[in-house]
């Protein structure tokens, strides 16, 4: 459960700097479903920018933002659904898109689920307390931009090896910025880095995104209704929401699965990690080039109990992709010889490269499961491409100008070519394997207890009892809120 526990005095202290600062905090409720937010607040929005420091982008924190860089509102959930031409599979794809958050990745909804409980309850001091965003790059690059927007300060940590937009945006963002060693796999030393922080500040609190429930709760309450909503704007009644498919990162993302499973029972819920890094298909460790997933460990807050199958993803095959998607030659031929129209063609940018490894994780899902055309498939693209401009330079220096072949080539070999290879089906046994694996990191490192972790397995309240917090913490934001005055 998360801890409700209010701090008067921080609690007042918090009130008083939103005050001075202009902060309104959206509700759960309202990042749901924008049409519930007042309208003066939508009035202000169409002057504000997309990427804007400025408080009244909270309420942009949502899958429901018109897809525009200046001034838009809302509308339903930004989503696309991939062309069989370019899938090679009966079964329907859809895939809802981060590009459309502020930031330009869904990440900034996570570090609000694991911030804002905590300062409307006073338990953050944002007077004294610097918010640390533990990350392996998107989610420090959304806690960073909602503690501005808050008035908070912040520390973001991430491996030095990330991409190079990443740290340059941080820069201009973050209070402070600590590189760790290593890349996208290394993620006990970000861990590490933020257990010095505790020994040697008392001014700092942790957002570990893979622990913290407020993602979880987040994911759950937005997400998953985005991913209802987009189905049903396809459904004419013959349709069959087949499974979810999302690579781990933080997990926070699979909390939607479980939403999604309480209205369609039939459900499937797939995981993806990095065949380099085979951490749930084979118990292994390694390093990989899919930035924001497959870290050596389980994270706290995946619902593995309610997990049915684990897909890996060769990151050979995202890279190549990458090219394939954004390169001039490769979109030619998309539109050539594939079929895609040139919106099809151009929607590719929405995938950064661990959109296109979710891609290819409901590719293998449809192909293992035998779907046909009246199942969809659904998953996210966390952010575009936006992100990786550096990692198609260094591509490029490596293996030289993209031309037609290639991109014939890699359609083929990297697209077409998928196979139902590293897949597996989680029986009750695998699944208790891979619950058991938490105990490594979450008990032996990171000081939780046998019980905590035997609760996540034997008590569904565990998961149950945090899904029903979100009308407690809105009630809370909306005190919040009532106290500052700023509705009024």
């Amino acid at each position: 459960m998360i801890d409700l526990t209010i701090d008067d005095e921080a609690l007042a202290r918090n009130i008083g700097k939103a005050k001075d600062n202009g902060v309104i905090i959206p509700t759960f409720r309202q990042m749901g479903d924008p049409t519930t937010i007042p309208e003066g607040i939508t009035e202000k929005l169409t002057t504000v920018g997309l990427w804007d420091v400025n408080p009244l982008n909270l309420f942009r924190i949502t899958w429901k933002n018109e897809p525009t860089q200046e001034g838009g509102l809302f509308g339903g959930p930004n989503f696309i659904e991939l062309p069989k031409a370019l899938t090679g599979v009966d079964a329907r794809i859809i895939c809802l898109v981060g590009k459309w958050f502020p930031t330009g990745c869904h990440k900034v909804g996570a570090a609000f689920g694991c911030l804002v409980p905590r300062l409307v309850t006073g338990q953050f001091d944002a007077t004294y307390h610097k918010a640390v965003w533990p990350s392996t790059g998107n989610f420090c690059r959304g806690g960073a931009f909602n503690s501005r927007l808050l008035g908070v300060d912040s520390i973001a940590i991430l491996p030095q090896g990330m991409s190079r937009e990443r740290f340059d945006w941080l820069s201009n963002i973050a209070g402070e910025v600590i590189a760790t060693p290593g890349s996208e796999s290394n993620v006990k030393e970000i861990f590490d880095k933020t257990w010095e922080l505790r020994r040697t500040r008392d001014d700092v609190m942790i957002f570990n995104q893979f622990e913290e429930m407020g993602n979880y709760l987040w994911h759950f309450n937005v997400t998953g209704p985005a991913i209802s909503e987009a189905f049903e704007s396809l459904d004419d009644g013959s349709l069959n929401l087949a499974g979810v498919c999302f690579t781990s990162g933080s997990a926070g993302t699979l909390a939607s699965g479980d939403y999604l499973r309480q209205s369609h029972p039939g459900l499937r819920i797939a995981v993806g990690e990095a065949l380099q890094c085979p951490t749930i298909v084979n118990n292994g460790f390694g390093a990989h080039r899919i930035e924001g997933i497959g870290d050596k460990h389980v994270p706290w807050i995946q619902n593995v109990k309610n997990t049915d199958m684990a897909i890996a993803v060769d990151d050979n095959d995202c890279m190549a992709l990458l090219r394939l998607f954004n390169e001039p030659a490769g979109k030619a031929f998309l539109s050539s010889e594939c079929g895609l129209t040139e919106q099809q063609a151009e929607n590719l940018a929405l995938m950064g490269i661990s959109g296109i490894a979710n891609m290819l994780c409901a590719i293998k899902f449809a192909k293992y499961y035998e779907l046909t055309d009246r199942d969809v498939v659904a998953t996210v693209l966390t952010d575009s491409v936006d992100m990786y401009r550096s990692r198609l330079e260094e591509l490029r220096e490596s293996d030289g100008e993209y031309s037609p072949t290639d991109a014939a080539a890699d359609d083929a070999a990297h697209l077409l070519g998928v196979r139902t290879d590293n897949m597996l089906e989680l029986t009750y046994k695998e699944r208790k394997r891979v619950h058991n694996l938490k105990y490594y990191t979450w008990v032996e490192q990171q000081g939780r207890t046998v019980d905590e972790l035997n609760a996540l397995w034997y008590d569904p309240s565990a998961w149950t009892g945090v899904q029903s917090q979100v009308d407690d913490i809105d009630h809370l934001i909306d005190q919040f809120n009532a106290a500052t005055g700023l509705l009024d």
